[in-house]
């Protein structure tokens, strides 16, 4: 009976304790709730507004990916014009050569009609001993000088076409040089925006991981504060179920020295009965009682195993499962592989391309099917090549290596898909010597 009243004693002295610290804590609780409500409230506009900065990156990466295609074709048309004015410079040599050579052939032809001209025909004039001799060199005279006319002829023509082609390479060069003026200016001006763009994505980005990492841990302090009041209340709930059966032992304690004395009372009634004493009732004290109660491309893909090529040649920057930068919570998928701009990214197997566009957070991004469910993506692209419902055969260029999707360098992100689950490039690609 004295143990029943000492614990409920330190069940009464306890209890105002931890009503108290659950109070403190469930202030606290409802203090980090308030921070993390406003802190994603804040995180809700900025990325509003990152969102806002990648649709306008978008728009200019796709347009820098269209003028880098722009400019491929012209680096392609410059060539041909190079090789126009090679062409061009060695013909116009090759006139000079002759030009050269014929005015050194008139020179000596003028000298010997000089020589000998009119003085040695009067002489045959007047010397007509011979007749036929005389007629065959007269007939050879008219050969010479209609050599001499033909050579002059032919100098004079080699003088035109000379003058004609060094005003085609002035042309030519002034195309070149008006073509290279404006397209270096168009992607002076495009590449300043999309720097500019990159500056205000990646300062929302640092915004961002920095109230992440804070609500990071506002949330770990909320499921911590969660769990000492967890404890707080099961330990309350234990000393609550404690002290009621430390009343329910009092009150059956209680009942039993009441019977007891019931049956003491009775018995000294029946010892009386032997007097000649009216019998008195014996009065009992109530009391309560208680009771408890796939078409496939080049041949079958899942075939390739270790056999494929690499997209591109470079560095792997970032391997299949290891954290995205500082975030545990985020694996990746795919591989980062390190790459010059524009470098030619190539299929690693025969397939359709089912996408080719921007998506966020990839850049310009190709995805083949390969059939069967094996897909393969190629991200950060600064140049698409190829489009959506083309075929293409492995090892075709399907794009060019660039830094689109908010990246910092050029890289290539490449990942493959089988049956919608990722899989790790390296276990499918060549071992990289």
């Amino acid at each position: 009976m004295l143990r029943v009243l000492i614990a409920l004693a330190l069940t009464c002295l306890l209890q105002p304790a931890f009503a108290d610290e659950r109070a403190q804590t469930q202030q606290q609780l409802d203090a980090t709730r308030q921070d993390i409500a406003e802190l994603k409230k804040l995180l809700g506009k900025i990325q509003e507004e990152r969102s806002g900065v990648q649709k306008d990156l978008k728009g200019t990466e796709t347009e820098m990916g269209k003028l880098e295609k722009q400019v491929d074709a012209l680096q392609k048309e410059l060539k041909k014009s190079e090789s126009e004015l090679q062409r061009l410079d060695a013909e116009k040599k090759k006139l000079q050569s002759a030009r050269t050579e014929q005015q050194q052939l008139i020179a000596i032809q003028a000298r010997a009609a000089y020589q000998n001209g009119r003085q040695e025909y009067l002489k045959l004039l007047l010397n007509q001993q011979n007749p036929e001799k005389f007629a065959r060199t007269l007939t050879y005279y008219d050969y010479l000088s209609q050599a001499r006319l033909e050579q002059l002829k032919n100098f004079n023509e080699t003088l035109r076409q000379l003058a004609n082609v060094e005003k085609d390479i002035d042309m030519q060069q002034a195309q070149l040089l008006v073509q290279k003026s404006s397209l270096d200016s168009q992607r002076d001006e495009l590449d300043k925006v999309r720097k500019e763009r990159q500056q205000v994505l990646a300062k929302l980005n640092e915004d961002v991981k920095a109230r992440d990492q804070k609500l990071a841990s506002r949330e770990q302090d909320q499921a911590d504060l969660s769990k000492v009041l967890k404890t707080i209340e099961e330990t309350l709930a234990r000393q609550a179920r404690e002290a009621e059966e430390a009343r329910q032992k009092a009150l059956i304690a209680q009942q039993e020295a009441e019977k007891k004395r019931l049956r003491e009372a009775q018995a000294a009634a029946d010892a009386a009965d032997t007097t000649d004493a009216p019998r008195k009732p014996v009065k009992s004290t109530p009391g309560a009682l208680v009771s408890s109660s796939g078409e496939t491309f080049g041949g079958a893909f899942a075939s390739t195993r270790g056999k494929l090529p690499w997209p591109v040649d470079g560095r792997l920057l970032a391997r299949f499962g290891e954290s995205r930068g500082d975030d545990a919570r985020t694996k990746w998928d795919g591989v980062m592989i390190s790459a010059s701009a524009g470098s030619q990214v190539h299929a690693v197997h025969g397939g359709r391309v089912v996408f080719a566009d921007w998506l966020r957070g990839a850049g310009l991004l190709v995805i083949l099917d390969h059939g069967n469910g094996f897909l393969s993506l190629y991200g950060h692209n600064q140049t698409l090549l190829k489009s959506a419902g083309d075929v293409v055969k492995a090892g075709e260029s399907i794009s060019t290596v660039g830094s689109s999707g908010g990246q910092d360098t050029p890289a290539l992100y490449f990942a493959i898909r089988q049956q919608g689950h990722p899989s790790d490039p390296a276990q499918w690609c060549r071992a990289q010597g």
